[in-house]
């Protein structure tokens, strides 16, 4: 209600799956139609404590039954044939002045995502339980890959995987041998394993997303593609170690310029974004020059730094000044970068 007083609103009207995830601290998914911003209901959150969710009378008996239950939400329902978004917000509201997140005619809009961190202990405990998960679900799938597996083959095996203990697979970037090479978001096209196959995929559950890359390779590994994951490895930790309390997003990005200068790989920062911090989005913002967003703590980091075929990607925690690694997968290889005498473990290829 402060951030309402400090805009003079008299309400605001949520419509974002994230933002409505957020609000209810994971407890409301209204998402039907995966891809969509929005779902089959909005929030309408008043000035004066009243809350409402709105609603059509084909959604409206599953909502109450399984989504609002136990909460302070009181509906409004109008027939599924009629858009009459405005008109409830309008006779719930009068003439008060109302904002939302996604843009409507009639409305401002209002940007969230600064309210969004830092994370309360609940969310980390949420986000530890997902990125096990997720680690998990990728290690097992990693050493069940055969040659002559396709890319949709690759992302089936995942998504069923995740599916089943209620995870939502959200980015699936399945590929084979000289598309990873060539394609920094290969997502799968017909493509079948010979030698190198990538998992690299995103994942959802109670409004929050985790990210994790993980390769495999039959047969000895090329030399570059050993010496690109060491890179990456180097500056993925340099990221992770600067990521703390208010750094900014301009500081990171030449964080990472620098790092793959030094690692020998100048410019290739600029061939793909490097990553940034996790939330209710794969990343709420991503590392740019220029950029002033701040890191926030507790805050979850997802940085993603990649050369030429190489890759490392895994979620992280940043808490009481520390940072620690969410989607570790102990029983596939790693590589140990030591930055100031702290060890930053990331995943190496699995040879097989």
């Amino acid at each position: 209600m402060e951030w309402m007083d400090s805009r003079q609103l008299d309400a605001i009207l949520l419509r974002r799956n994230e933002n409505i995830a957020w609000v209810s601290c994971g407890q409301v998914e209204t998402t039907v139609a995966i891809p969509a911003e929005s779902g089959v209901a909005s929030l309408l959150l008043l000035r004066d404590g009243r809350k409402f969710y709105l609603t059509t009378n084909n959604e409206a008996g599953r909502l109450a039954d399984e989504e609002f239950t136990g909460l302070d939400y009181e509906p409004i329902i109008t027939p599924w044939y009629e858009n009459t978004i405005n008109e409830m917000v309008r006779k719930t509201v009068g003439s008060g002045k109302v904002a939302t997140d996604l843009p409507m005619d009639g409305l401002p809009s209002v940007d969230l995502s600064l309210l969004r961190s830092p994370l309360t202990d609940a969310e980390v405990s949420r986000f530890r339980w997902l990125a096990q998960q997720a680690a998990e679900v990728t290690a097992v799938a990693l050493r069940e890959l055969e040659p002559g597996i396709t890319e949709e083959e690759m992302s089936g095996l995942v998504s069923q995987k995740l599916l089943s203990r209620g995870i939502l697979p959200t980015v699936l970037l399945m590929a084979t041998d000289d598309r990873i090479r060539k394609y920094k978001h290969a997502v799968a096209r017909g493509g079948v394993l010979q030698r190198f196959g990538m998992l690299n995929l995103c994942a959802r559950k109670w409004g929050l997303a985790v990210s994790i890359t993980r390769f495999v390779h039959f047969g000895e590994p090329p030399r570059d593609l050993i010496h690109g994951f060491a890179a990456c490895a180097d500056i993925h930790a340099k990221l992770l170690h600067a990521s703390q309390k208010g750094t900014t997003s301009a500081e990171l990005y030449a964080v990472a310029e620098r790092a793959y200068r030094e690692a020998g790989f100048s410019g290739e920062e600029k061939l793909h974004h490097q990553g940034g911090p996790a939330g209710y989005l794969e990343r709420e913002w991503v590392a740019a020059p220029g950029g002033q967003q701040q890191i926030a703590e507790p805050q979850v980091l997802a940085w993603n730094p990649s050369i030429r075929g190489a890759k490392v990607e895994d979620t992280a925690l940043l808490m009481n000044g520390r940072i620690e690694i969410l989607t570790r997968t102990p029983t596939l290889p790693h590589i140990d970068a030591k930055i100031d005498g702290i060890s930053y473990p990331a995943a190496d290829i699995l040879i097989r």
